[in-house]
């Protein structure tokens, strides 16, 4: 389960929302060198945090922090792209003093060392990138699924879409110029993700994908893929300084920390939607009449996805759960019951959270017990496990 995110998420998905901020860049990656430049050696994406147009230099800080210096000499080429815009042909040719601090840019050039002799730079204005950060996200909200991957074939891939009324495939081809992307191990930014192809997406693996959808398939102009794991704990201590939490794993009783920074999504899954969700799971619970009160379901219910207050059995359950309320470290206290997707890395008892929710304890709860299981949830699905 941005980056995605946001992606995503991820990163929400995750995924989603750290690809906002650098689809200008992507988009002059893949148009390429246009107007007859010989292929430069490097390319260099970041922030601009200095910029002297009388030396013509600037610094550019990647998303890793690591920091270069540009230097603009001789025949530079320097676009400006508006928010919104893919079309590099359409950018208009700017001068070093139409750059400015906090500007996004990519520079293309010889590179020595921390040095790059740019030959051509992209940038978008900091309020440029704001807008279009909105727009991606508003767009993965209303276009973007996600779900583990079923089947896998030449050309396409196939996602079970979990909805409160059980699971739904979704066949996946890419569009022209669509974007793959995969998360690396131990990190949850979307900036580590390595551009990839539909052919290295396995089953099993967890998939965010955005595109136009009809009868149960899907032409994805962007895709983040990659291999998670779902575990639920409660929380021992919050050391909120380091941003971490030492938890006691609900299935196997043994202690792991689950590292939080800034990319993670922290929210708290609202008492009806976690309801719904526990029906679902547990369905003899929903028997007994819990079902109606859960699923926010007449009663004047503030419910989630339908009119009147109603949770659709429709509904895309993962982006329900991202659409939930977010919360801070803070927010969090010992005894609580949480949820954690994250890649899955090298140490076992030490994860980084991609998403981690709270409110999650209807869910995890045994019925007529007071025992707490994941059993077969699954944070990227957003449902239970297996088939229904």
């Amino acid at each position: 389960m941005k980056a995605v995110h946001n992606p995503t998420c991820m990163k929400s998905a995750p995924a989603a929302k750290a690809a906002a901020a650098g689809m200008f860049l992507m988009a002059a990656l893949a148009s390429g060198l246009a107007y007859g430049q010989a292929a430069p050696t490097a390319s260099v994406v970041g922030t601009v945090t200095k910029i002297d147009p009388s030396a013509k230099t600037m610094t550019l800080k990647t998303d890793a922090g690591k920091e270069y210096t540009v230097t603009m000499e001789g025949k530079v080429t320097i676009r400006k792209i508006a928010a919104g815009e893919t079309d590099v042909s359409k950018a208009a040719i700017v001068q070093p003093s139409d750059i400015a601090v906090n500007d996004r840019a990519q520079a293309k050039g010889k590179l020595d060392g921390e040095t790059l002799a740019a030959a051509t730079i992209f940038v978008m204005s900091r309020s440029d990138v704001t807008k279009t950060q909105d727009a991606e996200r508003a767009d993965w909200e209303r276009r973007g699924i996600s779900g583990p991957v079923s089947a896998v074939s030449a050309d396409s891939v196939t996602i079970t879409v979990r909805t409160l009324a059980g699971p739904r495939a979704t066949v996946i081809t890419l569009a022209p110029n669509a974007v793959v992307r995969r998360y690396a191990p131990d990190s949850v930014n979307f900036a580590d993700a390595k551009v990839s192809s539909l052919a290295e997406i396995k089953v099993g693996d967890e998939v965010r994908a955005r595109g136009n959808q009809e009868n149960g398939k899907m032409t994805a102009e962007e895709i983040v893929a990659g291999t998670f794991k779902t575990m639920a704990g409660v929380i021992k201590s919050i050391n909120a300084a380091s941003g971490e939490i030492l938890v006691t794993d609900v299935d196997t009783k043994k202690p792991v920390t689950i590292r939080v920074n800034k990319d993670t999504s922290l929210k708290k899954i609202q008492p009806q939607f976690a309801q719904a969700i526990a029906n679902q799971l547990h369905p003899e619970n929903a028997a007994n009449g819990d079902n109606g009160r859960g699923a926010g379901r007449g009663r004047g219910g503030r419910g989630f996805g339908g009119r009147g207050g109603e949770v659709r059995g429709n509904a895309d359950v993962a982006q329900m759960l991202d659409n939930s309320p977010m919360i801070t470290l803070a927010d969090l206290k010992n005894g609580d019951a949480i949820v954690v997707s994250s890649t899955v890395g090298a140490v076992a008892d030490k994860v980084t959270a991609i998403k981690l929710y709270a409110g999650v304890e209807p869910i995890l709860t045994k019925p007529g017990t007071q025992e707490m299981s994941l059993g077969g949830w699954n944070l990227g699905s957003g449902g239970g496990g297996g088939e229904d």
